[in-house]
């Protein structure tokens, strides 16, 4: 296994983003759903959201006894967001995830971190539509480019950061519980946010 292989692992194909010793940190290449962050509107964070509780839950279960052996329980540190709410979160011990902005920006999509930690004078809601690296974090829903949810919170407590249909950041974030906005998905006819877990895999398994 290495960085940047497509693999398929349970009913999915995923991208190695990291490997660590025996473990390999992998990614859906595509979407594998559309929901809403949380199913209530209220102020949210990753540790309390619908989300993380459908990919721990009903999403973590679509998986065999064996494959689930192979998956790691994982401690995610939870940065707030360091443009709007730069304070940290609790952390999180998850089974299957979704990437942090950090992770996002970071070398797992060809590094953009710079752009974070020296925040433009004119940018407010969107990253960078300029970074050459946003099509590097371009993903699609039953073959159509689609948004996606990131585990960090956008500018208000309601809201949550997103990937862009275009690969660029919405670091204001969209609100974590809205299913409707204007632009519809061609097939589902929702504009709910799309869901790309994230898991840390054991590599040498033999049981």
């Amino acid at each position: 296994m290495r960085v940047g292989q497509i693999i398929t692992f349970g009913n999915y194909k995923w991208k190695v983003l990291n490997i660590k010793d025996t473990k390999a940190l992998i990614i859906t290449l595509d979407i594998v759903k559309q929901m809403p962050y949380h199913n209530r509107h209220e102020a949210v964070i990753w540790l309390n959201s619908s989300l993380r509780d459908y990919l721990n839950n009903t999403f973590y279960n679509e998986f065999s006894d064996h494959e689930k052996a192979r998956i790691i329980t994982t401690t995610n540190h939870n940065s707030g967001n360091l443009w709007y709410n730069p304070g940290p979160e609790p952390d999180s011990e998850d089974k299957v995830f979704i990437l942090s902005l950090e992770e996002m920006v970071g070398p797992y999509f060809n590094d953009s971190m710079q752009l974070l930690i020296n925040k433009g004078k004119n940018q407010r809601y969107w990253f960078e539509r300029r970074d050459d690296n946003n099509s590097f974090r371009k993903s699609s829903y039953l073959g159509y480019v689609w948004w996606y949810w990131v585990r960090t919170g956008g500018r208000l407590k309601t809201s949550t950061v997103y990937i862009h249909g275009d690969g660029n950041i919405g670091i204001q974030g969209n609100k974590a519980s809205k299913k409707n906005y204007n632009t519809l998905h061609p097939i589902t006819q929702s504009n709910e946010g799309g869901v790309r877990p994230a898991l840390w895999l054991e590599i040498d398994y033999n049981q």
